[in-house]
């Protein structure tokens, strides 16, 4: 397996910060968030080879078909606006030629269960047909079950699953979390058994009775329990850790320093 960090992790530092820190950490690739992508996307490519970085998941600017409820990533409530963006995210990635571009239904925000999945399904093909044009793999991403108000309804790896294939999207895969993924108890079965499905995976620990993120190994062994039935199943994508925290904790870290402890953490998950 290769390892990843994602910029999210890093959230305060530029892009050129983050290459130079990943690559000196020793990690072999970055996960892109777009928002975070000077305009120049040539020169930002030649940048990441001349680290040895290869690119594992991308997040588009708007990331869901859905309007998130979560601060200051809101973005437009048009679904149409955000499919249009959304399929303009993944045109402009593609370059970058990433294991994966991910995409999240967003919470219903008032529809019917019955209104939201029909938009999320038309978006959700239409971003796909786009992708498939562009030679890019895209990842619906479940959420843990918390954040159903303010990022997903689709909670499970086998929810996500059973919806792309509902709307007939069979070449659409899975991009699985292990901090979302905490509570799923027939995740790692469902990894195990579908690895050619799961188009990436994020890893970081779920706190018990705290909020936010940790580094994988640091709230128990359930990430480490993911990892392995992934590992074991022959996957060969990227380890792709993610960090959402505060500045107070891993976000008020250095760059340098916030990728060197991720990269230990992420190893010793391997061990």
């Amino acid at each position: 397996m290769k390892l990843a960090l994602s910029e999210i992790s890093t959230v305060g530092a530029g892009l050129a910060e983050d290459a130079a820190a990943y690559a000196a950490a020793g990690f072999d690739a970055i996960g892109l968030w777009e928002f975070k992508l000077p305009p120049d996307d040539e020169a930002n490519a030649a940048l990441l080879r001349a680290h040895g970085l290869a690119v594992a998941n991308c997040v588009p600017t708007v990331p869901a078909v859905l309007q998130l409820a979560i601060p200051g990533m809101e973005g437009p409530a048009d679904p149409e606006e955000r499919i249009e963006a959304i399929c303009a995210s993944v045109r402009r990635l593609a370059a970058y030629e990433p294991e994966s571009v991910l995409v999240l239904t967003g919470p219903r925000g008032g529809r019917s269960q019955s209104e939201a999945t029909a938009i999320v399904v038309d978006g959700l093909q239409r971003i796909a047909a786009v992708a498939r044009d562009a030679g890019v793999r895209l990842g619906l991403e479940p959420i843990h079950p918390a954040e159903v108000e303010t990022t997903s309804w689709v909670n499970t790896a086998g929810a996500a699953a059973a919806l792309l294939d509902a709307a007939g999207l069979d070449d659409v895969g899975v991009m699985a979390d292990t901090y979302n993924l905490w509570d799923d108890g027939d995740a790692a079965g469902w990894l195990a058994a579908n690895p050619a499905r799961v188009t990436g995976l994020h890893v970081a620990g779920r706190p018990t009775g705290a909020p936010g993120r940790v580094l994988p190994g640091e709230a128990g062994e359930r990430d480490r329990e993911l990892v392995a039935a992934l590992r074991g199943s022959g996957w060969k994508g990227s380890l792709d850790v993610e960090i959402f925290s505060t500045p107070e904790r891993f976000w008020g870290l250095p760059v340098d320093e916030a990728a060197r402890r991720a990269y230990a953490a992420v190893t010793a998950l391997l061990t």
